[in-house]
């Protein structure tokens, strides 16, 4: 059976499929089969190697690079959240000037490599303390992506939704922050966390601007650690990589379980009972006649 923008393969081209899926699959396997072969050749996989997670200076080492990640993380992620809200309410402001200055600025730091505003931030205003510099580059970038995530779940809210608002006499602000802002948040949850899961990825680029966080400590690790006469990097990456995966792994869960608790919460206005509309006389009537 066929469609005019799919037609389903035949036999031969099943087979043929199938015989590429293979070759293509012994193909990457022989390549991280050699990889690995190689790495085992220099030593990379000795027990020895591994050993260097038993020394306290190491592990302290990590242990602050934790932290200095998770500190960046933190902060990065309230001040891109409060700039992203500004951002999106300012760009869908009834003030152009206003709303032509916040579209201005989010294609702008949008489009920048955040490599480049951290670097800027560095070198002409942090130069004494990178933390700032991570800290407000990606506060400006995400905060840029939050602001277009939450301006697209703003303008899904039906137009029914503020209609009424406003006709409760409500004023633009109000209608904002108690009516649009919250459905637009619950909506593009997902969204927002995807984007925090790589706010605390790209706190990795602080090591750029010596930044001691945990990719600066697997750079000192493993460059100043020499086993057997090499340098451990796999075990190191392999190690720090795992920590990165459990990190954004720790977040994607805590997201899940609010969006889960968002569901259950009970929301709205509760329909009167039918009793509570009888006419109030005659309400009296019988409850003294039941008296």
């Amino acid at each position: 059976m066929s469609s005019v923008l799919y037609d389903a393969p035949g036999p031969r081209a099943r087979a043929r499929n199938l015989i590429l899926s293979v070759v293509g699959s012994l193909f990457v396997a022989g390549l991280v089969a050699f990889a690995v072969y190689r790495l085992a050749d220099k030593g990379q996989f000795a027990p020895e190697m591994w050993d260097i997670f038993n020394y306290s200076n190491v592990r302290s080492t990590i242990a602050e690079g934790i932290v200095s990640t998770l500190k960046a993380f933190v902060l990065a992620a309230v001040l891109s959240l409060l700039l992203g809200v500004l951002l999106a309410v300012a760009r869908l402001s009834d003030h152009k000037p206003l709303s032509w200055l916040a579209t201005v600025f989010i294609e702008l730091f949008r489009s920048l490599p955040l490599l480049i505003t951290i670097y800027v931030l560095w070198v002409g205003v942090f130069s004494k303390d990178p933390l700032w510099a991570v800290v407000f580059g990606l506060t400006i970038y995400n905060g840029c992506v939050q602001a277009e995530v939450l301006r697209a779940g703003i303008l899904a809210v039906p137009k029914g939704q503020s209609e009424a608002a406003y006709a409760l006499g409500m004023s633009k602000t109000q209608v904002m922050v108690t009516v649009l802002i919250p459905q637009a948040v619950r909506s593009m949850l997902p969204t927002i966390i995807s984007q925090l899961v790589v706010t605390l990825k790209d706190t990795s680029l602080g090591f750029i601007v010596t930044y001691e966080e945990l990719l600066y400590a697997a750079r000192q690790i493993a460059s100043t650690t020499v086993v057997n006469g090499e340098d451990p990097y796999v075990p190191v990456v392999i190690v720090l990589g795992s920590l990165y995966i459990a990190l954004c792994m720790l977040l994607s869960a805590f997201a899940t379980w609010i969006e889960k608790r968002g569901r259950r919460a009970k929301s709205g206005i509760a329909v009167a009972p039918a009793e509570a509309m009888d006419d109030p006389l005659e309400a009296e009537q019988i409850r003294k006649a039941d008296g």
